[in-house]
């Protein structure tokens, strides 16, 4: 399993992505799922990837190949969302390529992405790329974006994500939203992969690696665990009188 997030933000985007892969309980890796694209001077990409491995290698490959050439490929895109349209369409072909044999497998080799970052003047942006092809963007009023096992992670942005929050508070509720879902599913997990792309500084990209034993992980967990309990305690408290009674006629 996977669990990928962006955040666009007025100050730039925030990127975090996890690194466990599972075939299963005897079965578990590390991979990157964080990939930099710095295909020209005037551009940056982020791509975030879930869904099949091998499908999200080979499209890796595919995108270098095409660096390499004269043809269309990220280097010669104008605008994000024609990258993403790129991104999209070589996905679905990789996918295309081995249906048969995954079917057969029993196995989907579908992939998902997340491209973000920016092309030449436009401001940075965020798109999430169906395995169909076709993309959609954050909104000002959701203003980010999740892949993979997004279910456990969800609350917390949306309670605490909004454009105007800064990019230091911002990687806090990102990383948050990430030690929530590694606490529900084992299947995600440390390290973590974190970029930062300032509105303000062109193409210039912040890169980190967020390991399992980082200081900081731990005093984020000791603070969100205890104000949790704290929260708890602090329910108001339920007495019989505060629902419906149901008569039994068995």
């Amino acid at each position: 399993m996977t669990y990928c997030l962006a955040l666009r933000l007025d100050e730039g985007l925030v990127f975090l992505a996890d690194t466990r892969t599972n075939a299963g309980v005897d079965n578990v890796s590390t991979y990157r799922k964080l990939h930099v694209l710095r295909p020209a001077p005037d551009r940056v990409f982020v791509l975030e990837s879930a869904g099949s491995l091998a499908t999200t290698q080979e499209v890796l490959d595919r995108i270098h190949r095409d660096l390499a050439s004269q043809g269309e490929s990220l280097a010669s895109v104008d605008h994000l969302f024609e990258a993403a349209l790129y991104v999209g369409r070589l996905s679905r072909e990789v996918a295309a390529d081995h249906r048969e044999a995954m079917q057969q497998a029993g196995a989907d080799g579908t992939a998902t992405f997340i491209l973000g970052g920016r092309v030449g003047t436009d401001a940075p942006d965020i798109l999430l790329v169906y395995p169909e092809g076709n993309y959609i963007r954050a909104s000002d009023d959701r203003p980010f974006l999740q892949i993979g096992e997004s279910k456990y992670g969800k609350f917390m942005l949306e309670l605490a994500v909004e454009t105007h929050v800064d990019l230091s508070q911002a990687t806090k509720i990102a990383l948050g939203s990430m030690m929530s879902t590694t606490r529900a599913n084992l299947s995600v997990g440390p390290p973590y992969d974190l970029a930062i792309l300032r509105t303000d500084g062109g193409v210039a990209l912040q890169e980190f690696r967020v390991a399992e034993n980082s200081p900081l992980l731990e005093r984020l967990r000791a603070v969100w665990e205890r104000y949790l309990l704290r929260a708890i305690a602090e329910l108001p408290p339920i007495t019989a009188g505060d629902f419906e009674a149901v008569v039994s006629t068995d």
